[in-house]
């Protein structure tokens, strides 16, 4: 039991630093963690409306602490965050009432497909270069080292990908940022850093109304919620500070990897069980 634990902790931190620095949010790997390793720690499968509830609650702390760093260090940028949140927010809450239908295996499945597009949209952004479109909406925001950057979006747009980033939000337990950040920067040429912590605060809002959906289906494990939580917290303050200092490209590669590893694993046995 103790190893159980031990293990869950570990893996709290080890999420909340991998999200805070790329702006996951950390369910990216609490999700298949949770699912993938259930029969040997805990002798049982656990559900995937159970992992995904459950991870969901935990990146409430993850945001929160990245987000209180960010803050600190003057990379949010709140106006564009409460946009996104217009509709990310209602989307997750409906994407976290669409898990309870899907059954184990097509969860594993689409769970798989879905961190195949995250791992290529990770390369995307290192390799392409934002788009140069004349956005209707422009911002100017000057983050916390005095830096000055000029961006736009249009707004149709931009509550067009807060759905979508909601909606993936609350099924799969992942926070959105591994969508929200590569679209901000490609799309509308937000500094990577400030598309980080601008999408932690998104998901801090995003993920306090999914939990409340999987809250009222009764999804949250509270025994996981206790030994992930804390790991979280301590996670999402590191990764936010590692994140201000290293450009972290090895550990976006050690990343990539593991979303492209588990993602086959997770497709091979979602097909088997279906």
């Amino acid at each position: 039991m103790w190893l159980a634990w031990a293990s869950m902790v570990l893996i709290g931190v080890v999420s909340a630093i991998f999200g805070s620095i790329v702006g996951l949010g950390g369910g990216i790997i609490i999700v298949p963690s949770l699912v993938l390793l259930g029969p040997s720690l805990f002798g049982e499968t656990i559900s995937s409306q159970h992992a995904v509830g459950t991870s969901l609650a935990v990146l409430i702390f993850t945001a929160l602490s990245a987000t209180w760093t960010y803050k600190k260090q003057g990379k949010v940028d709140w106006r564009t965050g409460w946009l996104f949140f217009a509709t990310s927010g209602p989307a997750a809450m409906g994407g976290a009432a669409i898990t309870n239908l899907i059954p184990q295996g097509p969860f594993q499945l689409a769970f798989g497909v879905f961190m195949l597009i995250m791992f290529g949209l990770m390369i995307a952004r290192e390799r392409m270069k934002p788009l140069q479109i004349d956005w209707s909406i422009k911002r100017t925001f000057t983050d916390g080292s005095g830096q000055t950057y000029t961006y736009g979006y249009n707004v149709t747009l931009a509550l067009i990908i807060g759905a979508g980033v909601g909606i993936s939000s609350g099924l799969f337990g992942i926070g959105g940022g591994s969508l929200f950040v590569p679209l901000m920067v490609l799309l509308f040429r937000f500094p990577p850093h400030v598309a980080t912590a601008t999408s932690m605060f998104v998901i801090l809002l995003s993920s306090v109304l999914g939990s409340g959906v999987h809250l009222w289906h009764g999804n949250i494990d509270w025994y996981l919620f206790l030994a992930l939580a804390p790991g979280a917290i301590v996670g999402g303050r590191v990764g936010a500070v590692i994140a201000s200092k290293l450009t972290g490209k090895q550990l976006m590669w050690l990343l990539r990897v593991t979303l492209l590893l588990v993602a086959i694993y997770l497709i091979v046995k979602g097909l088997q069980e279906m």
